[in-house]
Order: C-alpha cells, then sequence, then structure tokens
C-alpha cells in the first residue's frame, strides 16, 4: 500500500494537539495552530506558505515532529530551513502522506516503506507497541481531524 506523505510534517504539527480525545471537527492546521508541543512546526508551516494546504480538504496523515524534536537538529539547522522555503517546504512534505492511515493501518506496514507527498520513502518498523517511521518513534497517533489524521513523533524527518 503506497502512501504518500503529504504536507503533512506540517500537518505532523498539527499532532501538536496532543489531546486524548479526537477533535475531528478542526482541520490539520487548527489543531498544529492549538498546540503548546508544536510551536516550532506551527513557525515551519506559516513560513512555507502550506498553512492552507493544512487547511485543505485532504484527506491527509501527517507525522508531525514536537518542539523537542526539532529543537535535537539545533539552532543553527532550524535558522536555515526556516529562512529557506523551498528546503523547509521539502522537509515538511516528508511527514506528510496521502489517505489518512489510522495506527491500525500503520502497524500492517511492518517493515514496508512508505511514500512521503516529498518523494522520500520512509521504512515502517513495529516492535511490540512501539512504531517507528524512518527512524522516528510515533509518540501519540491518532489523532482525528476533518481532513485527515496526525501522528506525534519526536524526530524530525529528512529528505533525501
Amino acid at each position: 500500500m503506497k502512501v504518500r506523505l503529504m504536507a503533512a510534517t506540517v500537518a505532523a504539527g498539527m499532532m501538536i494537539a496532543v489531546s486524548a480525545r479526537a477533535d475531528d471537527a478542526k482541520t490539520i492546521a487548527e489543531i498544529v495552530a492549538g498546540s503548546k508541543d508544536h510551536t516550532i512546526l506551527l513557525k515551519a508551516v506559516t513560513e512555507a506558505g502550506l498553512v492552507d494546504t493544512l487547511k485543505g480538504k485532504g484527506p491527509f496523515t501527517i507525522f508531525a515532529p514536537t518542539d523537542e524534536a526539532f529543537k535535537k537538529l539545533g539552532d543553527e539547522t532550524i535558522k536555515k530551513a526556516l529562512a529557506d522555503k523551498d528546503l523547509l517546504k521539502k522537509i515538511l512534505l516528508a511527514h506528510a502522506v496521502e489517505g489518512a492511515v489510522m495506527a491500525a493501518d500503520v502497524v500492517k506496514l511492518d517493515g514496508k516503506e512508505v511514500k512521503t507527498l516529498q518523494g522520500t520513502a520512509f521504512k515502517v518498523q513495529v516492535q511490540g507497541k512501539n512504531v517507528t517511521f524512518g527512524g522516528a518513534k510515533v509518540t501519540k497517533a491518532d489523532v482525528k481531524a476533518s481532513n485527515g489524521v496526525i501522528h506525534v513523533i519526536d524526530t524530525v524527518l529528512m529528505p533525501k
């Protein structure tokens, strides 16, 4: 099953809405904007001009890195990416997949590569209750939005 990451990274920021209940009346963009753990993602999505995309019809699956995930990159790398709109879009789209892929479906992709909207394919690995996508651990899954789903991750995915 091919799943293409969409400007999901931006949507991933939407996973910022780390609320225990799904609020599928809100778009991915609205969820990310309301998350205190995804402020860097929100800034990146805004700088890249992807907010309207995340408000769009979808459906999208966003693997949203937290602020702590971005901080692992270092201030210099973050500043460089925020200053380069093309690079920023590539990074963010490497966090997005076409379609709403729920955790139950992601688990079935164990060992397979999933293509993002940016074009890079990342491997899904499942070990017990732990799921990784491109080496990034999913820390919160199935944050439902009106236009897709967000899975919060602990690492920023870098496109190839």
